[in-house]
């Protein structure tokens, strides 16, 4: 049986950079999916320690809050620097990341229809400073010379960016460089290429 459990919707969503650094890991895992009828009963929910799923099990060990699952696995897997230093650094991107991704999420579920261009217009200002920190790396990674979770969790970003505006990176070539890089490692690859990962929508309610 896998070591790992993730228990969600049928949606990338809040799991997309886990799948994908699990598949990169070389670690296998059981999905565990939730209708959305079964949610709304409320007995999973009750057993959820903030009311919400996405939901990580390693082994007996359960753990909620997507981005606890990516510094749980970076810790045993090698992807959370190599000093304290490196790690603190590997934080801050990946919460710079998650700022992205709220901004994301946010015009997805509440202001689709009338603030995606707004929002299209105003990305720049924030690749920018992913931008920037690329341009000077020696390795092509956020932090060191090693993949961390955080790179896991911008090339996700960065990949659902690439669906709603298929150019939006074309003035970023660290940014494009660096999609190219992960894309490209064997494991990521067959797992984009993989039914498991295409069947799946981006977000809940359709929208990408």
């Amino acid at each position: 049986m896998p070591p790992y459990t993730i228990t969600y919707f049928a949606v990338r969503g809040r799991c997309g950079a886990l799948r994908i650094m699990l598949s990169d890991q070389g670690q296998e895992w059981k999905e565990v999916v939730v209708s959305f009828d079964e949610w709304t009963k409320g007995d999973l929910k009750k057993t959820c320690v903030f009311g919400q799923l996405p939901k990580f099990q390693d082994g007996d060990f359960v753990l909620f809050q997507s981005n606890t699952f990516l510094r749980h696995l970076g810790r045993k897997h090698g992807a959370y620097g190599k000093n304290d230093n490196e790690a603190a650094l590997i934080d801050m991107f990946n919460d710079g990341v998650e700022d992205l991704r709220n901004k994301y999420v946010k015009m997805i579920y509440q202001d689709y229809d009338t603030g995606k261009d707004a929002y299209i217009k105003d990305l720049p200002n924030h690749l920018c400073k992913f931008e920037a920190v690329l341009a000077k790396s020696k390795s092509g990674f956020l932090v060191g010379d090693s993949i961390s979770f955080a790179d896991y969790s911008l090339f996700e970003v960065l990949l659902n960016h690439q669906v709603l505006s298929p150019n939006c990176l074309d003035s970023f070539p660290a940014l494009k460089g660096f999609v190219q890089k992960l894309s490209s490692r064997p494991k990521i690859k067959a797992f984009l290429d993989s039914d498991a990962y295409k069947s799946l929508p981006i977000n809940g309610n359709g929208k990408q």
